[in-house]
């Protein structure tokens, strides 16, 4: 299966982040939108970074509360594996598992277009797994 079957699924629309806008902003869109990560960007359309639960626990851990008024700038991570609409979900799981990433924001001729997380790809290989079950239970019943 490919990335542009699961867009299809669950559509293209990404929440995503401006750099200068405050970590406190920022958890207020991650509990309205019940998501673990939001794309970081200017104009909605380039992806300047990407801002996980796990960056805001980390850094609280490191700084304190005083992160929570500062920009999500100062705790994204700015170095963003990207995926494309033709690459499968066999690649998408061998990149999160290598790079132990949950979110991987989807391009189209550079411009965000959406975005797969982990429980996305599980989802679709526990469907494929479940057709192959029905296909031999059929065949083997019938």
């Amino acid at each position: 299966m490919r990335v542009t079957e699961v867009l299809r699924r669950k559509g293209g629309s990404v929440v995503t982040i401006a750099p200068d806008r405050s970590v406190h902003e920022l958890l207020g869109l991650l509990a309205e939108h019940r998501i673990g990560a939001l794309v970081v960007s200017g104009d909605g359309d380039q992806v300047d970074g990407i801002v996980s639960e796990r960056d805001v626990v980390r850094r609280l851990h490191a700084d304190g509360a005083v992160i929570l008024d500062g920009p999500v700038s100062a705790i994204m991570t700015a170095e963003v594996h990207t995926c494309g609409p033709q690459d499968s979900l066999d690649e998408l799981m061998a990149v999160m598992t290598e790079r132990r990433i949950r979110h991987l924001p989807v391009l189209v001729d550079g411009r965000l277009a959406g975005i797969v997380s982990i429980g996305d790809v599980i989802k679709n290989r526990i469907a494929e797994v479940q057709d192959e079950r029905d296909h031999l239970t059929a065949y083997i019943a019938g």
